[in-house]
């Protein structure tokens, strides 16, 4: 089964890591992820500047990890991600700001590519959002 995976609540929240644990399920099973797309809060999940307590597991360094060993299609909604200022080094420079918190293994794309995805997998399957 080709799965296309839509995670839309930030890494504090307990759907991101549900989103995680299914797919890293999913590639153990045999199935294929087509790509990971990341909207609305979930951008933070590829944030490289969201700090985690010490007590709580780090999502996004292990979404970060998760992405890099299996060579995956991470997206991050690129209008989702402008309005947290959620930059990559192109971004932060056409906009002027300083900070980048966002960087390989991450793409910042825009929705079309969701759609793209959507046509290529046999189920989208999204976590969070209300």
């Amino acid at each position: 089964m080709k799965f296309a995976i839509a995670l839309f609540s930030a890494a504090h929240a307990p759907s991101s890591r549900r989103a995680l644990l299914f797919a890293q399920a999913a590639l153990a099973g045999g199935h294929e992820i087509v790509r990971l797309f990341f909207y609305q809060d979930g951008v933070y999940n590829a944030s490289g500047s969201v700090v985690t307590p010490q007590d709580e597991q780090d999502l996004p360094k292990q979404w970060r990890a998760f992405v890099a060993e299996h060579q995956l299609d991470g997206v991050v909604c690129i209008a989702a991600a402008l309005r947290r200022g959620v930059l990559n080094d192109e971004e932060a420079k056409r906009y002027q700001r300083e900070a980048v918190a966002v960087g390989a293994p991450w793409e910042l794309s825009g929705l079309g590519q969701l759609h793209d995805a959507v046509q290529d997998a046999d189920r989208l399957i999204c976590f969070g959002g209300a």
